[in-house]
């Protein structure tokens, strides 16, 4: 086997997990999901495809219908996307794998901003490249105590002529920062200049809560020409409560579709029919799904900071965006080890800080989106009993 591969660690949000799965006593926070089910007429619009035999391949590039759903879909909400720039993909991580196969060649250097989700560190390092991370740091005093910043400084240092790919993931999972336009278009001239690369997750763009007149976070998408070396990644996953599904989408310069079509083609041929109609009913009706999720969210995020800001020895910030309280303990400093005993000796499940980046040791990652606000509730509640004993 590749050595690269062998050096591959497992997920530490995996390892936490699978102590635990199963237990009916465990407050399950660790997976990066809502609990809630896909609304029905979204499962409908598959069980009826089922029902009409649409069981064989689609086109490597999503079928049409949906292509252009997504593109009029993004271009509500950034400016006027069109369906060639735009590629359906069998998931968000299966986006940003095929992203990173499409650019980047081993030994090219690939510059990423941490802490966040582990796949995005691990898939340069799958193709063979030099990986360089420049780290968030937490605010440590002052009322955004908590919460985390990036250096706009070292980051612009740090990418460089020899940077082919810059990733950057905001809102970010799992610490909820969020990039301003400002520091974006700083970017964006940044790598004009380098001739860099940027590879956005945007995944969790309409989970933001800070007033805006389109009802995302900021994107790159809004401070590029279709031209840039951009590529944006999305998925239905979060805003739309279908994360088994599997089905995500591309933004890219048009002139790069034709060959990501190959490249899909490769790597799983195309996405199933029956989850693209179903993405196909999400977009048509996202009016009946997001708002009422990110409202719903939002109140999760207010219920639970409080309760856990309220505890001894706990440092965390309200995340603007995403679904996630990134909290530390105090004299609780290996991440893994204190999920784990969270796990059997509290009843509940959180991700370790370290499975982000060693930058995060020390943190917990919560997932608020749970249709019962009494679930956070009860989950403090266990939390605050355990650090006592």
């Amino acid at each position: 086997m590749r050595q690269a591969i062998q050096n591959l660690e497992e997920s530490k949000i995996r390892e936490v997990a699978n102590a635990g799965i199963g237990r009916s006593d465990v407050l399950p926070f660790w997976f990066g999901e809502s609990d809630e089910v896909t609304p029905d007429f979204i499962r409908q619009a598959a069980i009826d495809s089922l029902q009409r035999g649409e069981t064989f391949y689609s086109h490597n590039l999503g079928m049409p219908e949906l292509r252009q759903a997504v593109a009029t879909y993004m271009s509500a909400h950034h400016a006027a996307i069109g369906a060639e720039r735009i590629a359906i993909t069998s998931g968000g991580v299966n986006a940003l794998m095929l992203a990173i196969q499409m650019l980047v060649n081993p030994g090219d250097e690939v510059v990423a901003v941490t802490p966040v989700w582990p796949n995005l560190t691990a898939q340069p390092v799958i193709m063979s490249a030099r990986l360089r991370c420049v780290p968030l740091r937490p605010v440590t005093s002052g009322a955004a105590q908590g919460a985390w910043a990036l250096d706009m400084d070292q980051l612009l240092e740090a990418v460089t002529s020899n940077t082919k790919l810059l990733i950057i993931n905001a809102p970010n999972n799992p610490t909820g920062w969020t990039l301003t336009r400002e520091e974006q278009q700083a970017i964006v001239d940044h790598c004009r200049t380098t001739g860099t690369w940027i590879l956005s997750d945007e995944v969790y763009e309409r989970l933001y809560y800070e007033p805006t007149a389109n009802g995302c976070a900021p994107s790159f998408l809004d401070v590029t020409t279709p031209d840039d070396r951009l590529v944006v990644v999305h998925s239905f996953s979060k805003s739309f409560l279908m994360t088994g599904w599997r089905l995500g989408w591309l933004v890219m310069p048009a002139a790069m579709t034709h060959d990501m079509g190959k490249l899909i083609e490769f790597n799983t041929s195309c996405a199933s029919v029956f989850t693209q109609r179903a993405g196909i009913v999400a977009l048509e009706r996202t009016l009946e799904v997001t708002p009422r999720v990110v409202a719903h969210l939002k109140t999760c995020r207010d219920t639970l900071v409080p309760l856990l800001q309220a505890l001894p020895g706990v440092q965390v910030a309200p995340a603007k965006g995403g679904m996630y309280a990134f909290f530390k303990l105090a004299g609780h400093d290996d991440s893994l080890v204190t999920a784990k005993r969270l796990v059997v000796e509290a009843g509940l499940g959180l991700a370790p800080g370290n499975a982000f980046a060693p930058e995060a040791q020390g943190w917990l990652r919560w997932c608020f989106a749970s249709r019962d606000v009494q679930r956070l509730a009860d989950g403090v509640d266990r939390l605050k009993k355990w650090a006592i004993i």
